[in-house]
């Protein structure tokens, strides 16, 4: 640090604090020290509380913030002459919000945080003028985050456009050879020497197993790739919803009696039928239900309801719940297990298998199902008092879909 070369106080304080009368110039003048320091000196440093506001009189500063580990500082503007620095850690009496560093020569007029509050308690029109340079930095900052958001989200549409296009080209490459394979597998299993010979059988089983699995994972892929498209319209059809729910509840009947799961069906009686794609609603019911078998221990219950409801606009709907008393999601998770591809807990430690406990899976059934609640005019969502592995308090995912789905949904 060094004294600097004699400046105008009074000229660069006008500049700093414009509307500010001669006497309050003189008094703010008589508080100050002028000082310079060197190229890459820290006048402020982030997160530490410190007592002393500054005006740059000469050269340049940079006013950066640490972000995170991964991206470290980033430069949120450099500050020159007439800038203040500072001020409104001393005002909040807070930690410093911003790291400031010289980029040049850089010369100040320093005032301590005492003068500096006895400044603002005589001076209306310097607070005044420290309240307007505030709210022009938070509408200059507010607009660079603006313009940045809106181009982190321009590459996110991108990326995410490439990611369904990649998606749909691996699907359709599996699918080929996945169906020449199960094929292949048919043919064998159909020879006399796989039938007689109980362990060749076995294994024909399980190459078989694998394949439907791989199959349905593809198909899976697929859905993915047509329901998040933009231009996805349905054709609707009348369908038979109670019958429908009821037919795929039971087809987990099996699987819900080798992990000691009950499994409810509770509809009331003016559950309405509704127009819809039955092959889309008929798969977010079974991605909901197996949701919530996989997150539910052996020996828990799984309830299906469905009721009838008015949606808004007084249109009516139906409303489709599965009540699970599993592991439960806590409140940042009731969006994001909508993602495609996102997982609950963590992948390294799940069993294989799409219906055992906390058992892995490519993570695209929730997103399905919100998809074909979109599709339809509808909407899907979650509700949960948390994560919770002891006490085991469950979820309660909803599905809400119109009687008719707005003309604009549908495939005309």
């Amino acid at each position: 640090m060094n004294e600097s070369q004699p400046f105008d106080k009074i000229s660069l304080l006008r500049l700093a604090f414009n509307g500010l009368a001669d006497v309050e110039l003189q008094e703010m003048a008589g508080l100050t020290d002028l000082r310079t320091y060197p190229p890459d000196h820290v006048l402020c440093h982030e997160g530490v509380y410190e007592d002393i506001f500054y005006i740059v009189a000469d050269g340049t500063a940079s006013i950066s913030k640490n972000i995170s580990e991964e991206d470290g500082e980033r430069i949120l503007r450099i500050a020159g002459k007439g800038d203040l620095i500072g001020e409104m850690a001393l005002i909040q009496n807070v930690p410093r919000a911003a790291t400031v560093r010289t980029i040049t020569d850089c010369t100040v007029l320093e005032m301590d945080k005492k003068d500096f509050e006895t400044m603002l308690g005589r001076s209306p029109h310097m607070a005044i003028n420290i309240i307007r340079t505030t709210l022009d930095r938070i509408r200059e900052n507010d607009q660079i985050a603006i313009r940045e958001l809106q181009n982190t989200n321009k590459v996110l549409r991108h990326l995410d456009r490439n990611k369904l296009q990649f998606i749909q080209v691996a699907a359709h490459e599996l699918r080929t050879p996945l169906t020449v394979l199960k094929g292949y597998v048919n043919v064998l299993s159909s020879f006399p020497d796989i039938k007689t010979n109980s362990a060749l059988g076995e294994v024909m089983e399980g190459i078989l197993k694998g394949a439907d699995r791989m199959h349905e994972v593809v198909n899976m892929m697929l859905d993915v790739t047509r329901i998040d498209s933009e231009t996805l319209k349905i054709a609707a059809v009348p369908v038979p919803l109670k019958r429908m729910i009821h037919d795929t509840v039971h087809s987990f009947a099996k699987i819900a009696m080798e992990r000691s799961i009950e499994l409810v069906i509770e509809q009331d009686v003016n559950t309405p039928n509704i127009n819809g794609d039955p092959t889309l609603i008929q798969k977010a019911v079974y991605h909901l239900i197996v949701n919530a078998i996989k997150y539910t221990p052996n020996g828990g219950k799984v309830v299906l309801r469905s009721r009838p409801i008015v949606m808004e606009k007084e249109m009516p709907g139906v409303e489709i719940s599965v009540k699970d008393t599993g592991i439960g999601l806590d409140a940042e998770q009731h969006e994001l297990v909508f993602e495609k591809f996102y997982q609950v807990g963590d992948v390294t430690i799940h069993s294989s298998g799409k219906t055992s406990y906390k058992g892995g899976g490519p993570g695209l059934g929730l997103a399905i199902v919100r998809g074909v609640a979109r599709a339809h005019g509808g909407k899907a969502w979650v509700e949960s008092l948390g994560h919770d592995e002891v006490n085991f308090t469950g979820s309660t995912f909803y599905l809400q879909l119109p009687v008719d789905p707005p003309s604009d949904q549908l495939n005309k």
